[in-house]
């Protein structure tokens, strides 16, 4: 059983980063029921949904009392919610903060929107690149000569939104155990991703990062710090920032260009970049790995999704697993005693409907009068 074996939380169906926070704590053995909406399908395979893994979905209709009766009666059992609609959306259902900490006064409420829950933009659509764009976030990523780069939908959806929410629903848990008092949290994709750049926030105002991308020392701008096409037209990754690290890139590399000797010269990356792109390009992906690999230059192949899961250090790690055929990460991070397990695939919308309420406490009666009203 996972370090969250026992807590109950009620997932309000929705997408993207409400599903990720969902996984990491269902991960961590969280007994999670999601609500979908009745009549909700998925355009795929189940299976394929990694983030809807380990849940019990029920399917609901909303739009009836009944349905938002059945809800409550879950939330007084609960230990917390989570639910990713825009600021309002859960208050005119009738399932609110207010509404559900009456309900129970002990229950954590996790909110995740892109903007926040106040601010001129909070009922706005957006998405990740939105987000992050507000955050100074997208506008570091990217060639120096080029456009912003969205980094996928990590830094906005997943590690300053689902992620954060995730950390902060545990923490306001843990808080409930020594208050006995509940709370909600506000996760917003912003806020999120703003706390994901506070390093560079710092550097900016020591004056040792600026304002223009690919040129600085962890976007690309340094010749030690970048990534490089190989002969066979791979890639390979170098990180050799620590003086004793350089060094050995040198020395494995074969660089004795007096030039390379004033590594932190920023006006010399560029030519010093440009040397070592053709340097690279001398040699396949894998006779780099032979020469560079397991040493401390920091250095690693540029692997797609097809090669990751099979690479040595990933495959003893076993950080990739295969559920139903599909290949996917496995529970992260690792314990030593309450071991995180992925429970159970990703359901079909409704598969567990009458055993997931028979089991937080829905009788039969009650589950017979919501199926006559067409509530599931």
């Amino acid at each position: 059983m996972g370090p969250l074996g026992g807590i109950r939380i009620i997932e309000i169906g929705g997408i993207g980063p409400g599903p990720f926070c969902g996984q990491m704590l269902s991960d961590m053995g969280a007994d999670i029921i999601r609500i979908d909406r009745k009549g909700h399908q998925t355009p795929w395979e189940p299976k394929f949904d990694v983030l809807h893994r380990n849940r019990k979905s029920v399917c609901l209709d909303l739009k009836q009392p009944k349905g938002i009766e059945t809800v409550l009666k879950l939330v007084e059992k609960a230990d917390a919610l989570q639910e990713g609609f825009r600021p309002g959306v859960m208050e005119k259902l009738g399932l609110g903060p207010d509404i559900c900490l009456n309900r129970n006064p002990k229950l954590v409420y996790g909110r995740m929107t892109g903007w926040g829950q106040e601010g001129p933009l909070s009922q706005a659509a957006g998405h990740d690149i939105n987000f992050i764009s507000l955050t100074g976030a997208l506008h570091a990523i990217g060639p120096g000569q080029g456009k912003p780069v969205p980094p996928l939908n990590l830094v906005g959806d997943f590690g300053g939104g689902g992620m954060l929410l995730a950390f902060g629903m545990v923490c306001a848990l843990l808080e409930a155990q020594r208050s006995g008092k509940g709370q909600v949290v506000d996760a917003a994709m912003t806020d999120g991703s703003a706390a994901l750049m506070s390093m560079f926030y710092g550097m900016y105002a020591a004056g040792i990062w600026g304002n223009q991308r690919g040129a600085n020392l962890l976007d690309g701008g340094a010749h030690f710090y970048d990534t490089y096409e190989t002969a066979d037209g791979k890639w390979v990754s170098v990180g050799s920032i620590e003086p004793q690290f350089y060094a050995l890139l040198l020395e494995r590399a074969g660089l004795d260009d007096p030039k390379f000797h004033a590594q932190m010269d920023s006006a010399q990356w560029p030519p010093l970049k440009k040397k070592m792109e053709a340097l690279f390009k001398t040699r396949s992906r894998d006779e780099w790995c032979e020469i560079m690999e397991g040493s401390d230059i920091c250095f690693a192949p540029v692997l797609s999704m097809e090669e990751a899961p099979t690479h040595p250090q990933n495959a003893v790690r076993k950080t990739f697993v295969t559920v139903e055929g599909v290949v996917q990460p496995a529970p992260a991070p690792r314990f030593s005693r309450t071991i995180p397990e992925i429970q159970n695939p990703p359901p079909s919308p409704g598969e567990h409907t009458e055993s997931a309420l028979k089991a937080w406490g829905i009788d039969d009666t009650e589950i017979q009068a919501l199926k006559g009203a067409g509530v599931i």
